[in-house]
């Protein structure tokens, strides 16, 4: 595995790519942290990786625009891993326009399991790819923030700079 780290304005992201560049994580401060791995800033890296910002050089150039508010939709290899469910949820995801939210339940509904928002909500709560697999703009049905692996502080944040107004 490989990585690069962005400074961004909700804090140091960490991007972990499979050697041909496959983006499999991309990690906001506050989440989880990794274990036999040695201490990077606000990071635990595994020992095995090595950085490589020049192979993610894309990616780091598209979080940036990102954050700068002229890139709203990602163009970048992904690679996570999961179930096949969770990857039907995360690409479902993607498919959120930059600005807009959802809800778990219109989620479901739109995978076709419209009894399955608990599970949606779990795959969304799952994602290895914050941001640029949007599982920010999952909100409750009531307009209001619900879980977020970064933290509710970021959500709001990433949701902010998209100019999504929210309820507390």
């Amino acid at each position: 595995m490989i990585y690069a780290k962005l400074e961004s304005p909700i804090g140091q992201l960490l991007i972990g790519a499979s050697d041909d560049g496959a983006i499999k994580y991309l990690r906001t401060p506050t989440e989880g942290r990794y274990t036999d791995a040695k201490t990077q800033g606000p990071f635990r890296i595994p020992a095995q990786w090595r950085e490589d910002p020049q192979t993610l050089a894309d990616a780091l150039r598209q979080l940036r625009e990102y954050f700068a508010g002229t890139r709203h939709e990602f163009d970048l290899n992904l690679d996570p891993d999961g179930t096949p469910f969770q990857k039907k949820v995360w690409e479902a995801l993607q498919r959120i326009p930059y600005g807009i939210t959802t809800s778990y339940g219109e989620l479901a509904k739109s995978l076709g399991r419209p009894s399955a928002s608990r599970a949606v909500g779990a795959a969304n709560g799952k994602n290895p790819i914050a941001i640029v697999v949007p599982c920010h703009r999952v909100i409750g049905k009531d307009g209001s923030l619900t879980g977020y692996a970064g933290g509710l502080p970021v959500k709001r944040a990433l949701l902010e700079l998209e100019k999504v107004g929210v309820i507390s």
